[in-house]
């Protein structure tokens, strides 16, 4: 069975308990877990939109940093997905969650997953301040 359980880049709302159901096993001792969620400001200044658009080839690269993880440590399972479009405050914009023998592997192997996906993936955040001025943030920023 492929460790791999789910990927996705979504233009809808992300479910923790589908995530979650994704990477059980009964081989994992331990299930590490990261919600990533939209916050009412980023640099200390207030956010009032944000939007996340993909690249055609980001589930590609999402697959490819997912496999990367599972080659470099013994994990039983892998999720991850992300939201695409417009979000709101306190939205989930993205979920990745490792499953593993043990914790300390779970939690490695989470940590590079969303650190990979945030540095490759070419997803790219547009926000926009209180004050008008607006910033895009990326893959590798």
């Amino acid at each position: 069975m492929d460790v791999i359980r789910l990927l996705g880049i979504r233009d809808t709302s992300l479910s923790v308990d589908e995530v979650l159901a994704a990477v059980a096993d009964h081989a994992a001792g331990g299930t590490a877990f990261f919600v990533g969620t939209v916050r009412e400001q980023d640099h200390g200044k207030p956010v009032t939109r944000l939007a996340y658009s993909a690249h055609p080839s980001a589930e590609a690269e999402l697959r490819q940093v997912a496999e990367k993880v599972a080659a470099d440590f013994p994990v039983t399972a892998i999720a991850a997905v992300h939201r695409v479009g417009e979000l709101e405050l306190g939205d989930t914009a993205v979920i990745v969650a490792v499953a593993a023998p043990h914790r300390d592997e779970a939690f490695k192997a989470a940590r590079r997953l969303i650190d990979d996906l945030k540095a490759q993936v070419p997803i790219w955040k547009h926000q926009v301040f209180a004050d008008g001025e607006t910033e895009w943030v990326g893959a590798g920023e």
